[in-house]
């Protein structure tokens, strides 16, 4: 039995105890700490700040190569490279010609108008992709601004220019609305004429 009494009545061993206790709370707080910052800047936590890239298509200078350009007709690698102007605006301009003339009634008039159309971009080769991708909805929306034109606007030179600027900007608004961006920077009358 006097075995059991001296091991029972051993000094308790002090100073590792609260020491011990400090050592893990900090470590505690630590992992803890850093994990929640991992997790706010993984958009976990707090909603994190998302870093929006900008994707939409780039304004192409001259002489600069378009990485979304089309391919060249009959898909030709080594066809002859364009040649810019030095003069003029500094950026490279593209085309698009719709596939089919427009033909619509005027506003308040029995008068028909009937236009062949083109626009143009100085953006990259996306802005042309997708004209091509939503040309039905951009046909719908410059149809009906060719609907909402009075006889009086496409007799005048200002009329047809402010006619344009409609078309322009319904272009613009679709493409907006279903790919984030528009792009285009003009619309051209290939053939005008009113009945």
């Amino acid at each position: 039995m006097s075995k059991d009494k001296t091991e029972s009545e051993a000094p308790p061993k002090k100073g590792k105890g609260p020491l011990m206790l400090i050592i893990v709370a900090v470590a505690m707080l630590a992992v803890g700490g850093g994990g929640a910052f991992a997790m706010v800047k993984l958009g976990v936590l707090g909603g994190g700040e998302k870093v929006h890239e900008d994707n939409s298509p780039k304004l192409i200078h001259k002489g600069d190569t378009d990485p979304f350009a089309p391919k060249a007709e009959g898909g030709k690698e080594g066809a002859t490279p364009e040649v810019e102007g030095d003069g003029g605006s500094p950026f490279k301009t593209s085309y698009y010609n719709f596939s089919e003339d427009f033909t619509s009634n005027l506003k308040n008039s029995s008068a028909l108008i009937q236009v062949s159309l083109a626009c143009s971009t100085h953006r990259d080769g996306r802005v042309l992709m997708w004209l091509k991708k939503h040309e039905l909805a951009v046909r719908s929306a410059m149809l009906e601004v060719l609907a909402d034109t009075p006889e009086d606007d496409v007799n005048t030179i200002q009329g047809k220019e402010r006619l344009q600027k409609r078309l322009a900007d319904a272009i613009n608004h679709v493409l907006t609305q279903e790919e984030g961006f528009g792009g285009v920077d003009n619309v051209y009358f290939k053939t005008f004429l009113v009945q």
